[in-house]
């Protein structure tokens, strides 16, 4: 294949950016015309049941399929001692069914097919499996977090020191040392993780398909491809709507090799999977616990002077994923002196992933607190305290800012929530059976440009255009706002552009990820429009076409790039039983020009009440004893609804970055959760007078520590 055009694109000038537009994918999802992964299964497809281990570790010793096979409707059971062979086994998350050997509780051990979900069920549960267990460890301590991965999530260094922090917090005016904890949360989108695979024949080999509910179609297919033996174009994965995946959907699981391998079985036979929401607990990625401890030392102003923050959390034994929990505290705040720390615990259990704003979610959240911690020490208001740390340049790079606004954030924000008014001093308001009190937080999220991103135009009759990229949409608007980018890149109507995307026989695109979706689809995007322009003109003829990628940005390796912004929260906290209730939540942002602000700002207030469901209650358990999560639908495992969810307000400063890219945005999907819980937590301790230093905050960890109590 010959490589598209590298080109720089140059700024473009706003029109239909900017424009609270509706979604244009919204007649079609409300009206229940837009077809998800397992809709898009031809009527005659066999339906896949997973059957998973329920031992931690150990081997299959015995496996019976005859109840099974013998089920009406059952087609086939497939094991370890039957699937097709995978020519690589290196990804042991993917490589399922080739051995005896259990990994985890929950690992699949078997699949089986039948004419209809209800036959393979039941067929599942007639499956007759015996194992050997071997000892095995679940639980995550400090004492047992001792690993040094190589890098932290996505290819950070682990460990960092400047200065001396040891002489720095031993000549400190006021030292902080806290340890602050994070539950394991699990992603939990809408739509169920679900694939549709098929296999078919043409004169070069065999080519599969997959419909499947992904956040990037190329990174499915990069990942199984090679371990199914299959070239380029022997694989192609189709993504036309996708209902959310918080990161859980951003890399391929096990449950689509388990599809593509049923499949090979059946060839021509099109092969329908829809995980539970029960297995999607076990299988389909969630959130580490943490525990970080923090040492911040300061002068009696305030001022710090050292920062050490070390991070203690897990790994799957069967495959490493490390969060890169301290990294925003490497670039958060001014302070000479400053160590970082990542140690993980390698246990037997399911692979850990990205949950939105991994890394910089737990990681701020101990640093908020903290942050807290030393203005009561210090006798500085929460605000003003963040405002005298600011640095003039990245703490961590030494590189200058592209546009850090984060005083002119909580400045805004203070002033808008009210914030001057707030008592000092902790359990100072009781407004009938309720402890009132506020607080604030820092949000911080790297701007982040994906390579690997190519989009093509070609001119259609009549004035209109095809513009093409990978990318997909996983509810956030992205059809919406590309369209947008690419009639102001164009100099088109926007009605003149038909976007095509979500297909590994587009042009590629990185996955739908780490706020970078929207800044290197249209950065690429950008690039294709304005070199089309220049190979053929503002008057060309049909089908003339121009594939080109954005060439790497400059200025990313001359200025440190990052979002930010301020939360503020009202906590009501009720005297006897503890409960919480955060009746107002505001955030105020810095993240660069905004495409569409009906879709930003519905990004934003998700990313705030997914702070509040962290911070109040999801916390999935696991039982060490036996491995897995005992929290596994939505009635245990709980997350906020409407009745949690009163004054919820997001904003953002008017800006136009065209140091990030040439649209002038940055990226917001995932800083509306950064720093919320921290802002809640911060508010329920000027409540009640009590330190909070974990989430969720439940009525029990307060009520015996409730004022007058």
């Amino acid at each position: 294949m010959t490589p598209p055009l590298e080109v720089s694109p140059t700024p473009v000038t706003p029109t239909q950016i900017g424009r609270d537009l509706e979604r244009a994918d919204g007649v079609e999802k409300v009206t229940g015309r837009a077809a998800y992964a397992v809709e898009m299964a031809p009527a005659d497809a066999l339906h896949a049941w997973l059957v998973t281990s329920t031992i931690a570790r150990g081997r299959v010793t015995a496996i019976d399929h005859g109840r099974a096979l013998a089920h009406p409707g059952v087609v086939a059971v497939l094991d370890h001692t039957n699937a097709p062979r995978l020519a690589q086994t290196d990804n042991a998350e993917l490589a399922i069914l080739q051995d005896a050997e259990v990994g985890y509780r929950g690992q699949i051990v078997a699949v089986v097919l039948a004419e209809t979900s209800e036959a393979a069920r039941e067929g599942a549960s007639l499956v007759d499996l015996t194992y050997a267990s071997d000892p095995h460890e679940a639980e995550l301590r400090e004492d047992n977090a001792d690993h040094r991965p190589e890098a932290v999530n996505p290819e950070l260094p682990t460990d960092t020191d400047e200065g001396d922090v040891d002489a720095a917090l031993a000549g400190a005016d006021v030292v902080v040392e806290e340890t602050y904890r994070t539950a394991y949360e699990s992603n939990n989108p809408l739509e169920p993780h679900a694939v549709v695979a098929r296999w078919q024949e043409d004169g070069d080999g065999p080519v599969l398909t997959l419909h499947d509910s992904t956040q990037g179609v190329y990174g499915v297919a990069a990942a199984l491809a090679p371990m199914l033996g299959l070239e380029d174009g022997q694989l192609r994965v189709v993504a036309p709507y996708v209902g959310g995946g918080f990161g859980s959907k951003g890399e391929a699981h096990s449950h689509e090799m388990a599809a593509a391998l049923a499949a090979r079985t059946v060839p021509g036979r099109a092969v329908r999977l829809a995980v539970t929401r029960q297995q999607m607990f076990a299988m389909t990625g969630y959130r580490t616990a943490t525990i970080s401890r923090m040492r911040l030392g300061a002068h009696a102003d305030g001022t710090l002077t050292a920062i050490e923050h070390r991070a203690f959390e897990q790994t799957s034994r069967i495959r490493e994923y490390a969060e890169q929990t301290a990294s925003p505290t490497r670039m958060m705040y001014a302070a000479p002196h400053r160590r970082t720390r990542h140690r993980l615990a390698r246990l037997d259990v399911t692979v850990p992933s990205w949950m939105r704003a991994p890394g910089e979610m737990p990681g701020m959240l101990a640093h908020e607190l903290a942050m807290d911690d030393l203005a009561i020490a210090t006798g500085v208001d929460p605000v003003d305290l963040r405002v005298r740390n600011e640095p003039e340049v990245d703490p961590e790079t030494k590189l200058p800012w592209n546009d850090r606004r984060l005083v002119e954030c909580l400045e805004r924000g203070a002033e808008a929530f009210g914030w001057r008014e707030r008592p000092a001093e902790a359990a100072a308001r009781l407004d009938g059976e309720w402890w009132i009190g506020t607080g604030v937080a820092s949000a911080t999220y790297p701007m982040m440009r994906q390579p690997g991103n190519e989009a093509r135009v070609c001119s259609l009759p009549d004035g209109r255009y095809a513009v093409s990229i990978a990318a997909v949409d996983i509810g956030t608007g992205a059809r919406t706002v590309l369209a947008q980018i690419a009639s102001d890149a164009l100099g088109c109507p926007l009605d003149a552009v038909q976007l095509e995307i979500a297909d590994t026989l587009l042009p590629s695109a990185s996955v739908a990820g780490g706020s970078s979706g929207t800044s290197s689809w249209g950065s690429a995007i950008v690039a294709a429009a304005q070199q089309f322009r220049a190979d053929h003109g503002d008057s060309p003829d049909p089908g003339l076409v121009t594939t080109a990628s954005a060439a790497d940005n400059p200025d990313a390796q001359t200025h440190a790039m990052h979002s930010f912004g301020a939360v503020f929260a009202e906590a009501r906290v009720h005297r006897l039983t503890g409960e919480v209730r955060v009746p107002r939540l505001h955030g105020t942002y810095s993240v660069g020009r905004v495409i569409n602000p009906r879709t930003a700002r519905s990004q934003l207030l998700g990313g705030l009440v997914m702070g509040l469901s962290a911070a109040l209650l999801e916390e999935s358990w696991r039982d060490p004893r036996f491995g897995h999560f005992v929290t596994q639908d939505l009635a245990t495992y709980h997350v906020a609804t409407h009745a949690d969810v009163l004054d919820l307000q997001a904003d953002w400063l008017e800006e136009d970055d065209q140091l990030a890219t040439p649209m002038g945005s940055r990226g917001i999907g995932e800083i509306g959760i950064v720093g919320t819980s921290a802002a809640v937590l911060n508010a329920v301790r000027h409540a009640i007078g009590v330190p909070v230093r974990q989430i969720p905050v439940t009525p029990d960890l307060l009520v015996a520590a409730l004022p007058g109590s």
